[in-house]
């Protein structure tokens, strides 16, 4: 028979001696496992209990058993450091200090546990000093986590190296975890409970333990929310209700702050607390980057005031702009304004777990219920043993003959000590005593006699002869009385639950007494979906967009009103390869939807579009919308503010390619940070524009080349889905393309009655004006008139319903036109001339309704902008004509600059004072 070597095939591994195989991923996964365990358990996050990490728990424990005590001198923090790293926290030394330091924070800690003495840092970030210069001992507020500790309410274990032994949880006297929070990253999970209120915390245990079904809600009543160190503001409830209900929600954080007046016409913010941990010196710091970079308008001065007193930091606002408007921007833009993550993750039984409000009460109560019993218990022990030694001590002082013979004829204290035990002592005069201690421990023979135990030996043999006398009988007697009562007492309070809660509140009362403060932090409503929009001044402003995709908003007051054929003024900074591509005045409350090449529709208000003098080049779109990189923004389409009345409206879309859709406004409504699908686009195809209509409109689509059409919104049904290509709305030539969208009022009148009113409205013009006008005929492109009629009450609903179109080309000629001479047609046609497109005229670049009080802004693609009034009086106004004509010079152009942006301003303006830069007139030439 050949031995294991001889019989192990030659391809199997040998190991000798311990050394066994296994398989790595099962070692790193155990390895992994164990090590995740020891960092949740041992080092990162806090037991419900006493609210401690570790590290804390020690720091504490090493400082009450070296007696660095509240009514004890101040001991240097590097000794406290080294016995608890020595003891019982085997890291380093600077993961002890920092926990010590926080510890000693009255910004960090509501109810700091340690008293320190030098440089504990501040909330500007500044560092403490070392631990050499620091000192630090025990809080007061310390004592009643650390009380009981000797009356063995807690479970004690082995420090890391057994030479010593060390609490397991401390015997605290209030829930320090919701008092102080907490905030720990441990591997897979993390905790980030903030402080509250110790007053309103205590309250709620109280509550609990008098109702056990209380619910979250009331309990949220008793503790409305935080109660952060260094005060400031809660914005509104739904993150702290998130938070107790659930265990995790945030919070939202704001400075206080009031505004004063520093001296005349110039005011300033006041900031005098700021939102928990955040670095004062940082905040200032971002607020200054800010100003610099001026994404916050408005602020001339910015300095840091605090002191010792408490927290001012003064921001002086400009002499023209507005303390709300500034302090709504300093909230969203810089940490005046934060959050705080809530994740109630903490210690329950040595195992990690989510928590809501409820839950931390509850086992908090019930940790104290524990501690309460086991103190009785161990104070029960104490007086029983007491007891037991003075019925001892009785029993020789009753029979002290026999007592005193009986150590006398012993040789030595041994067989003293052992005769003493051995002999059966009457228990006639100690019965009543050992009833009355309710000692089980004293068992009496059936004859009436008992023995002594080796404790009662030992003490009769050390009893003073002094004890002998009347006097130290009555003592034994009255102590064995005390006793008796003490006794009694702890036995009905451990067998009485009501009573241990009595307990309990009454040292939660003390607490409460010695500790409570009022609230530092305010909860306010307010509704997280808010802008805080009333804090933005309501003011119009004209928005501009570059081809390049570059966005920005100036005030409408910035431009000056000049008289047409001025050569205008710069509206924005652009390089030789980009142009101004749109442009549209809107009140900065106005939302504003953004259509992109990819047919994707982004949302945004106004007010939170980049603000910039005019000739600045203004924010990139990629910088503000989740654009792909090959998406570009074609369409800005300004709506209504009162989102609630989009129900009632539609929006009718325009592509390139001749279609058309009809959808609800409201389908636009909610529109997410990523923005969503508005249209589906074929290949090649785009947006052109976007515009509210009902069913009582018309709709006017106009080419390049010089065609329109106008048919009836009705004509589009309204689509369901935003994912689908539409219908056609004109039929296109080669080459051709749709430039623009417009919707016009509806009227039903027949080819004679419109024919009549424009011969009769032209005539009616030239007697006015003087100012020669072809009369326009509205029998054009085939449609048949069957001459004059008469118009009677009809004059006056055509008046009504009359608009005039403003067609303007490339090369800055424009006219307009009544809204007769565009006939309605069936969708889909080929349509009628707009505008006589030639090599004087170029190509159509818009066209739209004005009114003759308005305005209009021409931008070329040089970046030259022009504001002209339609109608400014005689020889200064922009024609009307037929639909068949060239038009008037309405911008003096470049030769190689080309128009291509145009924006109607429906208000009248005024040339700015000393300003006025004006052109000449041009002759109105070319007409057909």
């Amino acid at each position: 028979m050949s031995d294991d070597k001889d019989d192990k095939r030659p391809d199997e591994p040998h190991f000798g001696g311990d050394i066994k195989p296994i398989a790595i991923t099962d070692e790193m996964k155990k390895s992994y496992l164990d090590y995740a365990m020891s960092v949740i358990v041992s080092r990162a996050l806090p037991d419900v209990r006493d609210g401690l990490k570790p590290v804390h728990r020690r720091i504490l424990f090493s400082m009450h058993e070296n007696k660095n005590l509240p009514d004890r001198p101040y001991t240097k923090c590097a000794r406290i450091v080294g016995d608890t790293m020595g003891k019982y926290h085997p890291h380093g030394n600077l993961a002890v200090y920092d926990a010590l330091v926080r510890m000693a924070q009255d910004f960090s800690l509501r109810l700091p546990l340690i008293d320190g003495q030098g440089n504990f840092g501040s909330m500007d970030g500044d560092s403490p000093a070392a631990d050499r210069y620091t000192e630090a001992r025990l809080d007061k507020a310390a004592m009643p986590l650390l009380e009981d500790l000797d009356l063995d309410t807690v479970e004690f274990q082995p420090n890391y190296d057994g030479k010593e032994r060390e609490p397991k949880v401390l015997p605290a006297r209030y829930p320090n975890l919701l008092v102080n929070g907490a905030g720990g990253i441990a591997v897979g999970m993390a905790t980030n409970i903030p402080p509250h209120n110790l007053g309103e915390v205590i309250d709620a245990c109280v509550a609990l333990i008098d109702n056990p079904e209380i619910t979250i809600d009331e309990l949220i009543e008793i503790v409305p929310g935080p109660d952060f160190p260094t005060g400031a503001s809660i914005m509104g409830r739904s993150g702290i209700h998130a938070a107790y209900h659930t265990g995790r929600g945030s919070v939202v954080m704001r400075s206080k702050t009031h505004i004063e007046e520093l001296r005349k016409e110039r005011e300033a913010i006041i900031v005098t607390e700021v939102p928990y941990q955040v670095n004062k010196a940082s905040m200032v710091e971002k607020i200054a980057d800010m100003v610099r970079e001026k994404r916050i308008e408005g602020i001339s001065d910015l300095r840091d005031e605090s002191s010792r007193e408490g927290v001012r930091v003064v921001i002086e606002i400009k002499r023209d702009a507005l303390a709300d408007v500034v302090l709504n921007q300093l909230y969203r833009f810089t940490q005046l304004q934060t959050s705080f993550g809530c994740n109630f993750v903490a210690l329950t039984g040595g195992r990690p777990e989510v928590l809501n409000l409820k839950d931390f009460i509850v086992a908090f109560v019930e940790f104290r219920e524990e501690v309460v019993s086991k103190r009785t218990r161990f104070l029960l022990n104490k007086a029983r043993e007491r007891a037991h030694v003075l019925c001892g001590l009785a029993t020789a002082v009753a029979n002290i003959d026999e007592v005193i013979r009986l150590i006398r004829t012993a040789p030595t204290p041994a067989a003293a000590h052992a005769s003493l035990m051995d002999r059966d002592w009457p228990a006639e005069d100690i019965a009543p005593l050992i009833a009355l201690v309710d000692d089980p421990r004293h068992p009496i023979n059936a004859d009436g006699t008992y023995r002594l135990s080796d404790a009662q030996a030992k003490a009769i043999l050390e009893l003073r002869l002094a004890r002998l006398t009347a006097l130290g009988r009555d003592e034994i007697g009255d102590e064995l009385q005390k006793l008796a009562t003490e006794i009694a007492d702890y036995l009905d309070i451990l067998r009485s639950r009501v009573r241990i809660q009595d307990i309990i509140k009454a040292e939660l009362a003390e607490v409460r007494a010695a500790f409570a403060t009022p609230r530092r932090t305010v909860i306010q409503d307010w509704g997280s979906d808010l802008d805080d929009e009333d804090l933005i001044a309501r003011e119009d402003m004209v928005v501009t967009v570059s081809h390049a995709g570059y966005i920005k908003r100036v005030p409408l007051s910035t431009y000056r009103a000049q008289k047409r054929g001025g050569k205008g003024r710069s509206g924005m900074a652009t390089r030789d390869e980009d142009f101004v591509a749109r442009l549209f005045v809107a009140n900065t409350h106005t939302p504003v939807l953004f259509f992109s090449s990819l047919g994707q529709v982004y949302k945004e208000k106004v007010w939170r579009l980049p603000l910039a003098a005019p000739n600045a080049k203004g924010k990139a779109l990629v910088n503000m919308l989740p654009l792909d990189k090959n998406e570009r923004i074609t369409t800005i389409m300004p709506l209504p503010e009162d989102e609630a009345s989009w129900e009632t409206l539609d929006v009718m879309f325009a592509t390139a390619s001749g279609g058309v859709r009809r959808n609800k406004l409201s389908d636009f409504v909610n529109v997410n940070r990523a923005g969503k699908i508005a249209m589906k686009l074929d290949e090649g195809d785009h947006i052109v524009d976007v515009q509210i209509c009902t069913e009582n409109d018309d709709v006017l689509l106009t080419t390049s080349a010089g065609q329109c059409i106008r048919f009836e919104v009705t004509e589009v049904r309204v689509f369901k889905g935003r994912d689908s290509t539409g219908v056609r709305g004109i039929n296109l030539g080669k080459g051709d393309e749709v430039i623009s969208l417009a919707i016009l009022k509806h009227l039903d009148a027949t080819p004679e009655e419109r024919a009549t009113y424009l011969k009769d409205a032209a005539a009616q013009r030239r007697a006015l004006t003087g100012e020669g006008e072809e009369v326009a005929e509205a029998a054009a492109d085939g449609e048949e008139t069957g001459g004059e009629v008469e118009l009677g009450s009809k004059r006056v609903e055509m008046q009504l319903a009359e608009q005039f179109i403003l067609t303007l080309s490339e090369k800055g000629y424009g006219k307009r036109t009544s809204s007769f001479e565009y006939r309605v047609t069936g969708r889909g046609g080929k349509g009628i001339v707009a505008m006589v497109v030639n090599d004087r005229n170029g190509k159509l670049i818009a066209s739209f309704p004005v009114d003759e009080r308005d305005q209009i802004m021409l931008v070329t693609d040089g970046g030259q902008v022009i504001r002209v009034p339609v109608d400014a009086g005689p020889g200064n106004r922009i024609r009307i004509a037929g639909r068949s004509t060239q038009g008037v010079t309405v911008f003096n152009t470049d030769a190689s600059e080309k128009v291509v942006s145009v924006e109607r301003i429906a208000d009248e303006g005024d040339s700015e004072e000393g300003e006025a830069e004006t052109g000449p007139a041009p002759e109105d030439s070319g007409e057909a």
